[in-house]
């Protein structure tokens, strides 16, 4: 492990950094990633996955967190100063620790048996990451990401779904016209506006979930393609979030499968 100082914003190491961070067509264009934080790091390594680069900063580089993840590592540590480092951050008040990685694609082709979540134009990546969270607890090992949505390997979703990715197969950019009508299993889109309820739906075998846009919720297709089931709502609210909505479901699945 070599510990390298850049005290330069406009060092190409930095310039890289940034890019990774704040550009989605970049990531693509370089297909890599940013895992900021030290648990994301620590999670990553422990499956013995490649990290590229480190950065942090000289104080943070002697602290115990950051040390655990350097014993796993064997790359190039990028020192830089602390203001530098708040410029950069997505996060702010973490213990700094920026990693590049090469952005996984998956090594299977769809599974259309499998319990899977789709999101369709889900764009908020506070939404789409809380998602994967949820849907990795619950045992859902696919998930389908239509164009529109976020995509699912940016910082800023990676740092919501808290290492959720890390034991999914993500697929991203895809068409709901392409996939819906393949699956071998019932396939459920959540809308407020139906009065099917959850509850009365039989989810003890496998099944697909679509989770639509944060305003304007599933799209006609999906409505017309699946099964509009609603969650009650007794207190009288519009709707859900989309991300406390999709958990409820997969957690009602979860509950009658025990």
């Amino acid at each position: 492990m070599s510990v390298i100082f850049l005290e330069s914003k406009d060092n190409p190491k930095i310039k890289h950094l940034r890019a990774l961070i704040e550009q989605n067509s970049y990531r693509k264009k370089q297909g890599q990633t940013v895992l900021e934080g030290t648990h994301l790091c620590q999670a990553w390594l422990e499956q013995d996955k490649k990290i590229n680069s480190i950065f942090t900063t000289e104080k943070s580089l002697t602290h115990p967190e950051i040390c655990d993840i350097l014993d796993l590592y064997q790359g190039s540590v990028f020192v830089i100063a602390e203001s530098l480092y708040r410029d950069l951050s997505t996060l702010g008040t973490t213990l700094p620790c920026l990693a590049v990685i090469d952005q996984p694609t998956s090594r299977l082709s769809l599974d259309f048996s499998l319990d899977t979540l789709i999101l369709e134009n889900v764009q908020d990546p506070g939404n789409a990451g809380t998602l994967l969270r949820s849907a990795a607890a619950a045992g859902i090992k696919q998930v389908i990401c239509s164009k529109g949505s976020a995509s699912l390997w940016s910082p800023r979703v990676l740092r919501a779904g808290m290492g959720a990715h890390f034991s999914l197969q993500t697929f991203e950019n895809v068409a709901l016209e392409d996939v819906l009508s393949r699956f071998e299993i019932p396939v459920y889109v959540t809308s407020s506006h139906r009065s099917t309820s959850l509850y009365e739906q039989d989810l003890t075998q496998p099944c697909v979930w679509i989770l639509g846009n944060e305003g304007q919720g599933a799209s006609e297709y999906a409505l017309e393609h699946a099964k509009a089931i609603a969650i009650p709502q007794p207190g009288g609210q519009e709707s859900l979030n989309v991300a406390i909505a999709g958990s409820i479901c997969f957690f009602e699945m979860v509950r009658q499968r025990l």
